[in-house]
């Protein structure tokens, strides 16, 4: 125990309060809030004996800590999550915008709303679904009501710029507002029943749907009477696979955390009208928190970023600051929201389910994890490494016959993708198709920054064989390196030859390695190779959209953006711009007789 931190935690008041615990930088790596302080941090200095193995670890992370005292329980909370907000600290459970959990935007403030694809929630009135577990679970939602209602989901300087329908069209999973003529007192219609879809009231949209079938069907509207059965046969099949769980037709969220080894799932089921539309499974890092106070952590950030509160909350355990959240819930939605633990009957049941599903997810995921490590130490055995490779870089380059040569750098850590550390390189200067003559250059400009720009890796891979890695090692040396980390070359099989492997080649060997016992070790280093080629491929391929893309116009000064696309839609090309007079040019929005003279000469000149 540090002196100063025993001095500081002695003078500790057992009031209410919040704690910023501090790193050996001054960083602050965690806000914590308690009614008693003194107990709160005696948890933490005092009573060590309770805590699993990376609890520890991270307490001996802890080099000072600063307290703030306030006057109830309550104005901890509110400080707690202000200072949060503020500090964005490593080990708090913080629920972030743009990153992990996409929601749904309607804005009905649009004579034609579109049903779009948003990471985080604006003050601008729209409407808001989620947040959904992931992009598969928020893509299959945007499916679904495409194909049943219709909805456009482009952005609106596509809709408003657009002269002939798109792809959506074509395969009916729009309207084709853009260029067909739709009512939008008729549109808005299909909008309010796919918000009431999205809400979980499917029952109510297949009663307002039939009614509207029927009245076509009078009326011999016999093709809009069977776009409607269509839909309501898609919905029917939708609410098939959903399970009625609650027999009073309530709305309800029931949340449920399982924690152990250091990590921990919160699961939400979300329970709308009666059916369980949804189960969504949120992983966190447990960092210093115990499994009582995570659930009080997460609600507050993840009703923040939800486009819909029910009236019911069901928790799996009993929380701190209930009454305030239920309060801040209420407020928020205008009618009264309750937090509740059951203790028996059909609630208890729902509670139960989550746990089990809760349960269940931190398994498979502890169980990954294990498996992650094992690959991680064939790895480590089978390259001869002193430590683990944590960090994995690779480089791949792609480039169509000589031209537009770029290159890729992906990075897994700990045996996951970490796209926070993929680059994209433009290859610079070389005229000529050479990948020995790329990747000596990339991996030049890669390390020669120093770890003080970018942590060196604990395992560099280059696609290729003895030729690639003599190159990255020649790379090394010139930068004076050596000995940092390990390089290793990957070459695909020879069919031909009776290879049934990719090969592997280290520094100091001739051979490839044997990796006949290491097979899971190969296969990782394989999707780490191939995930380079795909991120190469796909920057080389919009390198290549992108020129394919210019104009003639492009180059020519005192023409932008905004000229450029007043003459092809005047002109309708190039062709009829040649043809054009100066004064007709001129004519136009923006232009004037010089740039006309201008653009004039420029086209003789490329005739």
């Amino acid at each position: 125990m540090i002196r100063s931190i025993l001095e500081k935690y002695q003078q500790t008041p057992p009031s209410p309060g919040v704690y910023l615990m501090k790193d050996a930088k001054g960083r602050t790596i965690y806000v914590g809030k308690a009614k008693n302080l003194k107990k709160r941090l005696s948890a933490y200095f005092i009573k060590k004996n309770n805590h699993d193995a990376k609890t520890r670890a991270l307490i001996e992370m802890i080099k000072d800590f600063d307290i703030i005292i306030t006057s109830s329980g309550h104005e901890a909370f509110i400080l707690e999550s202000n200072l949060i907000k503020e500090y964005a600290p490593k080990y708090n459970v913080i629920l972030k915008d743009g990153k992990n959990y996409p929601l749904l935007r309607i804005d009905m403030n649009e004579p034609y709303p579109a049903i779009q694809r948003v990471r985080n929630i604006k003050k601008d009135n729209a409407l808001y679904f989620g947040p959904y577990s992931s992009s598969l679970s928020v893509n299959r939602t945007l499916k679904q009501i495409q194909k049943i209602f219709k909805l456009r989901k482009c952005k609106n300087t596509q809709f408003k710029n657009r002269s002939r329908p798109c792809l959506n069209f074509q395969i009916k999973a729009c309207l084709g507002l853009c260029c067909n003529d739709v009512s939008a007192v008729e549109y808005k219609k299909q909008v309010q029943d796919a918000i009431l879809f999205l809400k979980g009231r499917s029952q109510q949209v297949v009663k307002k749907l039939k009614a509207r079938m029927m009245a076509h069907s009078s009326c011999q509207e016999y093709e809009k009477a069977a776009e409607l059965r269509d839909a309501v046969n898609a919905i029917e099949n939708i609410m098939e696979k959903q399970v009625v769980v609650s027999p009073d037709m309530k709305d309800r969220d029931i949340f449920a955390v399982a924690a152990g080894k250091g990590r921990a799932v919160i699961t939400v089921m979300m329970v709308r009208a009666g059916f369980l539309i949804d189960t969504a499974h949120y992983p966190l890092d447990l960092g210093f928190k115990v499994p009582e106070e995570m659930l009080s952590a997460f609600l507050e950030p993840y009703y923040r970023h939800s486009g819909f509160l029910p009236s019911f909350i069901l928790l799996s355990q009993k929380i701190e600051n209930k009454v305030f959240l239920e309060q801040l819930f209420t407020d928020k939605k205008g009618k009264k929201v309750s937090l509740h633990v059951p203790v028996r009957g059909e609630k208890k049941r729902l509670v139960e389910m989550a746990q089990v599903n809760a349960h269940r997810e931190l398994e498979k995921r502890v169980l990954k994890e294990e498996a992650e490590r094992a690959t991680l130490s064939m790895l480590k055995a089978l390259l001869g490494m002193d430590a683990w490779p944590s960090r994995i870089e690779c480089f791949d380059n792609s480039n169509l016959s000589g031209q537009d040569p770029v290159s890729s750098m992906v990075v897994f850590k700990d045996g996951r993708p970490y796209k926070e550390g993929y680059r994209k390189f433009i290859i610079r200067d070389l005229d000529f198709q050479d990948d020995y003559a790329y990747m000596f250059q990339v991996l030049s400009r890669r390390f020669s920054k120093g770890p003080s720009q970018m942590a060196y890796p604990d395992l560099l891979v280059v696609d290729g064989g003895k030729g690639q890695l003599g190159m990255a090692l020649a790379v090394i040396k010139d930068l004076k390196i050596e000995n940092r980390f390990m390089v290793a070359g990957l070459a695909k099989k020879n069919a031909a030859k009776g290879e049934a492997f990719d090969k592997i080649y280290i520094p100091g060997r001739s051979n490839p390695l044997n990796t006949r016992q290491a097979t899971k070790a190969l296969y990782l280093l394989q999707q780490i190779r191939d995930e380079a080629h795909r991120f190469a491929i796909t920057f080389q391929r919009h390198r290549r959209e992108k020129r394919a893309g210019r104009s003639i116009l492009d180059h020519i000064p005192g023409i932008g953006p905004k000229k450029k696309k007043v003459l092809l839609m005047h002109f309708k090309g190039v062709a009829r711009m040649k043809a054009a007079s100066a004064e007709e040019i001129a004519a136009l929005p923006g232009m004037t007789v010089e740039l006309a003279n201008t653009l004039i000469q420029a086209l003789a000149q490329k005739n």
